[in-house]
C-alpha cells in the first residue's frame, strides 16, 4: 500500500507542476457591438450583423517572453478564437504569448484599408499597454484568417508606420491565396449547381462588389488583391514575404472533394499554396517550408479549413516556431 500511495503522489505532484509550468493569464477587451450589418447578396435578407472588434490576450504567467503569436480572428475567447486557443498550452510552455484580433467585420477578407488600420491600431495597443516585447513575433492562422495575416503583412509594408511588427515568421492552413481562381471555382460550382451553393455566391459577390468587377472584366484588381496568383505574369505581391519564414499546411483530400464536391485539382486551395512557395523560392527565400497532411483515405469525415487546422501537430509546430525564434 506505501508504494501505491508513493506512486500517487509522485503522479499528482507531476501534474501539479506541470499545470503550474504552463499557467496563463488570459485578458480580454471587445467594444459593444455596433448596432450594423454587411451586405453579402443581392437579396432583401443578404445582411450579416457586425461583430465585436477588440482582442484576447493570453500571457505566459509570471514568466519572461520569448515571443508572441497573432491570430487575426473573428471575435471573442468564448466565440471563434479557435486557432489561437489550440495553440495556448504548447505557446505558454515556450514562453510565447497569443493574440487574438477581431475587426468588427464578419467574414472580414480586408477588402477595406479601414479594417487592416484598426487591426493594426489594436495591436499597437496590446504592445504597448501591456509592455510586450516586440520580437520573434509570427503571424499564424488557417483559411481567411491566414489570408488577413498576408494582406496586413502587405499592407502595412506598402505603408509609412511608426509602429512596426518585428515578423519573424509565417504560418498559413489550407487558404485561398489566388482569387481569380476562386472566382472561377465558385462559377464552376453554381453552374453545375452539386453543392450547397452559399458560400459560392456569398463570396463571389463580394469579390465583384470590392474588386469593381469579374477577373474578366477587372483583372488587375484580382491580381493586386491575391497575395499569389498564377494568372499575374508579375506576382507583384511575392516580395512582401520574401524575407520571412514561411511555413505552409495543406490537405489535399482530392478522393474526398471529388466525390463529395465534384471538384478537380484545380479547385482546391493547394494549389495556390504550393505555387505561392514556388514563387517565393524564385524570389530568394530559403526559408520554406511545405506540410501535406493526409488524414487519409478518410472519405467520410468531414474535411474543411477547420479539420485541416485540427489535424496539426501544434507541438510540433510550436517547436518549429522557436527553432525560428532564434536564428
Amino acid at each position: 500500500m506505501k508504494g501505491i500511495f508513493k506512486l500517487l503522489l509522485v503522479f499528482v505532484l507531476m501534474i501539479f507542476n506541470h499545470s503550474n509550468s504552463i499557467a496563463q493569464t488570459i485578458i480580454e477587451k471587445y467594444e459593444p457591438v455596433k448596432n450594423d450589418s454587411l451586405r453579402i447578396g443581392i437579396g432583401e435578407e443578404d445582411f450579416l450583423p457586425f461583430i465585436a472588434k477588440g482582442y484576447t490576450l493570453m500571457l505566459p504567467k509570471d514568466k519572461e517572453i520569448n515571443g508572441i503569436l497573432v491570430f487575426l480572428e473573428d471575435a471573442g475567447y468564448d466565440n471563434k478564437n479557435d486557432n489561437s486557443k489550440q495553440m495556448y498550452r504548447y505557446a505558454s510552455e515556450k514562453n510565447f504569448a497569443i493574440i487574438s484580433v477581431s475587426s468588427e467585420l464578419p467574414f472580414d477578407f480586408y477588402f477595406s484599408p479601414t479594417s487592416i488600420v484598426s487591426t493594426h491600431a489594436v495591436l499597437r495597443e496590446v504592445f504597448t499597454e501591456h509592455k510586450l516585447p516586440n520580437e520573434n513575433v509570427f503571424l499564424i492562422g488557417s483559411g481567411l484568417v491566414g489570408h488577413r495575416a498576408l494582406k496586413y503583412i502587405e499592407f502595412i509594408k506598402n505603408g509609412n508606420y511608426d509602429f512596426q511588427l518585428d515578423i519573424k515568421g509565417i504560418v498559413i492552413c489550407n487558404l485561398t491565396m489566388d482569387w481569380t481562381r476562386k472566382w472561377y471555382q465558385h462559377q464552376r460550382d453554381i453552374r453545375i449547381n452539386r453543392i450547397n451553393l452559399w458560400e459560392p455566391k456569398f463570396i463571389n459577390f463580394m469579390l465583384e462588389s470590392y474588386l469593381k468587377g469579374t477577373p474578366e472584366t477587372s483583372p488587375e484588381n484580382y491580381h493586386y488583391y491575391s497575395s499569389y496568383s498564377y494568372f499575374d505574369k508579375k506576382n507583384r505581391n511575392i516580395k512582401f514575404y520574401k524575407d520571412y519564414a514561411v511555413r505552409a499546411y495543406i490537405e489535399p483530400a482530392i478522393k474526398y472533394r471529388l466525390k463529395k464536391y465534384v471538384r478537380t485539382l484545380y479547385e482546391n486551395n493547394s494549389t495556390d499554396m504550393v505555387g505561392f512557395l514556388a514563387e517565393l523560392q524564385l524570389a530568394g527565400n530559403e526559408n520554406t517550408e511545405l506540410i501535406v497532411l493526409h488524414p487519409e483515405n478518410d472519405t467520410f469525415q468531414n474535411k474543411n479549413t477547420q479539420t485541416t487546422w485540427g489535424a496539426i501537430d501544434k507541438n510540433e509546430l510550436m517547436n518549429w516556431i522557436y527553432s525560428k525564434s532564434f536564428k
